[in-house]
């Protein structure tokens, strides 16, 4: 009976674990500092429209804004983006200035994001995939522990 206890104990502390280390999702349409400048999503004729301070570097289809975040520094600022669009996930790269712009070419609902150094890791309602170097790929069960 303890060992139950033990296991359902553990399972619970690594679901609590997992759980703050992915990136909330967010709805902030700005200002939010990132490191290429104050980034702005505002609605436009065509949808939604992503500034860099006044210079619009991006456009997307989105009834609202959803995004999840990387940052880094005592300033918590933006580095990368995870945006939610109709068409499926955009990347943002703000570590250049124009930041990297990369669309995800599924179309899915990301649930959950762990930025593990270039790659990215999506719950989504597929499933979970990985992105890296524009490339879209969906994981299998793994030994790997995502952070």
């Amino acid at each position: 009976m303890s060992l139950i206890k033990n296991a359902i104990r553990t399972a619970i502390a690594g679901t609590l674990f997992l759980a703050a280390l992915a990136h909330a999702q967010s709805d902030t349409t700005g200002p939010i500092a990132t490191k290429a400048g104050a980034l702005h999503f505002l609605r436009d004729e065509s949808g939604m429209a992503a500034l860099i301070d006044t210079q619009v570097f991006d456009r997307f289809d989105a009834k609202r804004v959803a995004h999840f975040d990387e940052t880094s520094g005592a300033s918590e600022t933006v580095t990368r983006m995870l945006v939610q669009s109709d068409t499926g996930p955009v990347i943002y790269d703000f570590r250049r200035n124009p930041p990297l712009v990369q669309r995800v070419s599924q179309r899915m609902t990301v649930k959950r994001v762990f930025w593990q150094g270039e790659e990215i890791v999506m719950q989504s309602n597929l499933g979970w995939y990985g992105f890296q170097r524009g490339k879209l790929t969906k994981l299998q069960s793994s030994t790997s522990t995502y952070h």
